[in-house]
């Protein structure tokens, strides 16, 4: 991949975007994970506003000094960025008191961890709101086309996606050229929506690297009996998700009324 150019094409495409939709610039939520430092950083170079937002729901001090760690470097770099720091824990506790009371399962849990991504949403277009930015989206391309591995509303919900057409790997790549810290590119990555240690790879059953293979794999028509072992493995979990998720990558289904029933 020709780094230095796709980055360059990237930070013109936002800021040409930013410009024809008549906004101000743009708010990240930075999780202390690579892909929101990369777009974080990719919104500073555009020299346009950037606000960088730190949302913790009972998150991990790892992850928080992470993200901390990012802003401050970033902030040194370009004097358009700017941050806040909005702790939603109370907000995220009260809703969950609020809701009817129901026992513990599996389900619950991805439904408040889902909750969790959904507040965050909230948040970040209230700040949009306030001062005309637009909410860029943090998803590679594993995760928005491959996998389905977001939350629908949740992070799915932005206004532009500059890193959807990057594998996982190739974000890597971008972040050692944008200089972003150690901390954060050698740190296992975490959606972490469920107040532990827990992975990507722990939830998925598989790594970046597993995945985007599968993910080529699929897209030039092969199946799961071409492989064996851990490839078959891998190929069955990555067709799963897909499968599963493929309501979040496609567009909302409409029903069409017949005009002679209008």
């Amino acid at each position: 991949m020709k780094t230095k150019q796709v980055i360059d094409h990237i930070t013109n495409w936002l800021k040409d975007y930013a410009a024809n939709a008549k906004m101000n610039g743009f708010v990240v939520g930075v999780s202390g994970g690579v892909d929101s430092a990369v777009v974080s950083a990719l919104c500073a170079k555009t020299g346009l506003r950037t606000l960088c937002v730190e949302l913790p729901i009972h998150q991990s001090l790892e992850q928080v000094t992470r993200a901390q760690e990012h802003i401050t470097h970033l902030k040194r770099k370009f004097s358009n960025v700017t941050n806040v720091q909005v702790d939603l824990t109370q907000t995220f506790d009260t809703f969950g008191k609020t809701v009817p009371q129901v026992e513990e399962s599996p389900k619950l849990h991805l439904a408040m961890a889902n909750v969790r991504a959904r507040l965050r949403m909230t948040t970040l277009y209230y700040f949009a709101g306030l001062h005309n930015y637009l909410v860029a989206g943090t998803g590679n391309k594993v995760e928005d086309f491959g996998v389905g591995f977001f939350t629908k509303y949740g992070d799915g919900g932005v206004d532009l996606s500059p890193l959807a057409d990057l594998m996982k790997s190739e974000v890597y790549e971008i972040a050692k050229e944008l200089d972003v810290i150690e901390s954060i590119v050698i740190a296992a990555p975490t959606d972490g929506l469920f107040g532990d240690s827990r992975s990507d790879e722990d939830q998925i059953g598989a790594s970046y690297d597993e995945l985007e293979w599968a993910m080529k794999e699929a897209e030039a028509g092969k199946t799961e009996e071409d492989f064996s072992g851990r490839q078959q493995e891998v190929f069955r979990i990555y067709k799963m998700r897909h499968r599963a998720n493929k309501h979040k990558m496609e567009p909302i289904p409409v029903c069409n009324v017949p005009l002679d029933l209008k």
